[in-house]
């Protein structure tokens, strides 16, 4: 019989015991502790009556007994559904949606686990236990309705990590709710690296944590990188020791690209892509300072239809829980994302969604915004749509300012160093005045919907 590609990981790590494998609270955990934990996961599992196609939810952040019960659940052919904190009162929804079974509660590193009600059988996650294989959940956000569940088959998903590549010191930045944490926390282990995992995803803890780690691989967002430049925490660390930084999840505005250049002059910079319908795709970026990306490689294909990114991939997903199946005929997915081309290498304009419609001519936020971003005393700005009674949709922004200044001055100012870039239907027609907190959500992404609460300049 075949063994598992989780079982395969796993059998590997035993090479590298003495290997240092978890970073947290400055505490190092070898990759010996690591199989223990996972030994000690799977007999707990088996007390519990916990086995194979059975559903468990985890939710916290990471910690040394959290990942150890990652690779103990699949190890155990269950199916994972992690799960973020912030959801809150949504996890009882999404614990439903998933028919969650057992659900491990961790705050650090201690956790609870709790029994949940019998969930209505779902047809999808029927079909999927015939396979024995272990599964993982994902959700959506929900942002423009209620959160979808993604089934994936983590043998698929892991398929990736069967190529030797060179493992790397990496913080574990992006939540494991989602597909490019997930992907993160399986690569450093697949590859022998070492995980850090940093007290908070704060610029400050996130520079403390690279200095004193000397973190090598850092998998952010083009907001976190934005943040990180605002803040200027970068001048008062040693961050030498990066040699990869890597972006996704949202569109990256070229001015920070290229100040993220000069900031970490020995790092290279590389643009990723993925989707969590599908995983995350190989990826290439032209340099450092360029948006213009290849992604696919073995297992996926690509192409662009009337302007958008359309994928097939080995790896994607066995279907959503609650909605149709989005493929057609042939397995192709429409991503949603507007790109130009160039040869093999792709430019990721915005996403269809994120488009703003006015008149019948098309604003994407992230160019207005790196325009905006030159105006003087501008520290953030976030581009958005509002409806229009005559021309369909408007472009509004929200601002944020290093010193105060008065808000009509303020509006006509900004209005008037936009006409001297941009056409006219590009400019904004109103600015909102807010701090820059409120500009991004916990997984350091911009918040593109309008707050009605605002006052505007």
């Amino acid at each position: 019989m075949t063994m598992s590609l989780i079982n395969s990981f796993v059998e590997d790590m035993r090479t590298r015991s003495e290997s240092t494998a978890i970073i947290w609270e400055d505490n190092e955990y070898s990759y010996g502790w690591l199989l223990d934990s996972i030994d000690s996961w799977t007999g707990r599992l088996e007390e519990m009556g916990i086995g194979p196609g059975m559903v468990c939810g985890v939710t916290g952040d990471y910690s040394p007994e959290l990942c150890g019960l990652f690779y103990a659940l699949m190890r155990a052919q269950t199916v994972l559904v992690p799960l973020d904190r912030s959801a809150g009162p949504q996890i009882p929804e999404l614990a439903s949606v998933a028919q969650v079974e057992r659900l491990f509660r961790f705050d650090g590193d201690s956790w609870t686990v709790e029994l949940l009600a019998a969930a209505q059988p779902n047809a999808l996650l029927t079909r999927f236990r015939r396979r024995n294989h272990p599964g993982l959940v994902l959700f959506t956000s929900g942002s423009t309705g209620k959160p979808k569940g993604i089934l994936h088959d983590c043998e698929f998903l892991l398929q990736k990590f069967t190529n030797r590549r060179p493992g790397h010191t990496s913080l574990l930045f992006l939540l494991m709710d989602h597909i490019g944490g997930f992907n993160t926390l399986m690569s450093v282990f697949a590859y022998g690296g070492t995980a850090v995992i940093a007290p908070s995803r704060n610029p400050e803890a996130v520079c403390r944590a690279v200095e004193q780690h000397r973190v090598e691989l850092l998998p952010v967002t083009p907001t976190f990188l934005h943040l990180l430049l605002a803040s200027n925490c970068h001048a008062g660390f040693d961050l030498s020791s990066v040699k990869l930084i890597t972006y996704g999840a949202e569109v990256m505005a070229q001015a920070t690209l290229e100040k993220v250049a000069q900031v970490f002059p020995l790092a290279r910079l590389q643009q990723t892509y993925g989707l969590s319908e599908l995983g995350i795709l190989r990826s290439k970026s032209r340099d450092s300072n360029s948006l213009w990306v290849k992604v696919g490689g073995e297992g996926f294909e690509t192409k662009v239809v009337d302007g958008k990114l359309h994928l097939k991939a080995q790896s994607a997903m066995v279907g959503y829980l609650n909605a149709p199946d989005p493929f057609d005929s042939e397995g192709w997915f429409d991503t949603g994302d507007l790109v130009e081309t160039d040869g093999e290498y792709i430019r990721i304009r915005g996403r269809e969604s994120d488009v703003i419609n006015v008149g019948g001519q098309k604003v994407f936020p992230v160019e207005v915004e790196t325009v905006l971003m030159e105006a003087d005393n501008v520290v953030d700005v976030t581009v958005y749509g509002v409806p229009n009674p005559l021309m369909g949709n408007q472009v509004e922004a929200r601002v944020s300012l290093e010193e105060p200044e008065d808000p009509m001055a303020l509006n006509a100012r900004l209005k008037r160093f936009c006409l001297s870039k941009l056409a006219r239907y590009r400019v904004p027609v109103r600015f909102t005045l807010v701090s820059q907190e409120t500009q991004y959500t916990h997984r350091s992404k911009k918040i593109r919907r309008i707050d009605p609460d605002a006052p505007p300049c």
